[in-house]
């Protein structure tokens, strides 16, 4: 990490499948983990996890729909631990369908989400990190977002806004030491993609096969494989990555 005054890492969207895999690779490193999730259940439940094994976590549940939540986290984490070196933008909504099948509703809290909680962290992570010395910042986009798939508008747009807001950034800040880059998976064997195959009426563990079938390295993502691309991309491994894109995608390109 360029930075060497904060020991901090402060994850959105914690406790889902890529969040907790992130929180856990982090913690496994000796960091302290700053742990935001609206379901303060299952936040404590992680932070718990982690300090009962000798680890240090913090909580700060909250709503990223909240835009004094997202706008006082950085500072918050500040006071109480003492800075942030690193900021993951994990959480994320998926709405499905296309355009005539997208309400407001879909429109609103997706962009909300996706793209306007990561802006108001980054924005008041900025000069925390700039002021420290340095930072690194992931977010976590989508393959989808660089080759839109089908029958997934909201989702494609919101991921590939964050993916150019990525790249804006990373060239913006990097005077500063700050380094802010972005994950771009394709399917990852989460809880979300197998709710989503529920809600369409498929057996989960059958829609899994069937797509590791279409996968050229023969499966699509676990979680532990997106959090070891956003660990080695916040690490001084990766000092000289700023703006860039990151295809997690086992060979399977997106058309």
């Amino acid at each position: 990490m360029n930075n060497k005054k904060s020991n901090v890492v402060l994850v959105t969207g914690a406790t889902g499948g890529i969040g907790k895999s992130i929180v856990n690779k982090y913690a496994g490193q000796g960091f302290t983990l700053a742990i935001a999730d609206r379901d303060e259940d299952e936040a404590n439940k992680l932070a718990n996890e982690i300090n009962h094994n000798d680890g240090k976590a913090m909580v700060f549940s909250g709503d990223l729909l909240d835009q004094s939540y997202c706008d006082n986290l950085i500072s918050e984490v500040q006071t109480k631990l003492g800075g942030v070196g690193i900021l993951i933008n994990n959480a994320g909504f998926m709405s499905r369908g296309d355009i005539t099948q997208t309400s407001d509703e879909d429109y609103e809290l997706s962009m909300k989400i996706n793209v306007e909680a990561p802006f108001r962290l980054i924005r008041a992570a900025i000069p925390v990190m700039a002021k420290a010395g340095g930072g690194s910042i992931v977010n976590i986009s989508s393959c989808w977002g660089i080759n839109p798939g089908p029958n997934h508008l909201i989702y494609c747009t919101t991921k590939a806004a964050l993916a150019a807001m990525t790249k804006c950034l990373g060239r913006d800040h990097a005077h500063q030491n700050i380094r802010i880059n972005a994950v771009c998976p394709n399917e990852v064997n989460t809880p979300m993609l197998r709710t989503g195959f529920e809600i369409r009426g498929l057996n989960p563990d059958d829609a899994i096969e069937k797509l590791n079938q279409s996968v050229p390295i023969g499966h699509i993502a676990e979680p532990d494989e997106i959090a070891d691309v956003v660990s080695f991309l916040s690490s001084n491994e990766a000092r000289y990555i700023c703006g860039s894109l990151v295809e997690i995608n086992g060979g399977k390109a997106v058309y």
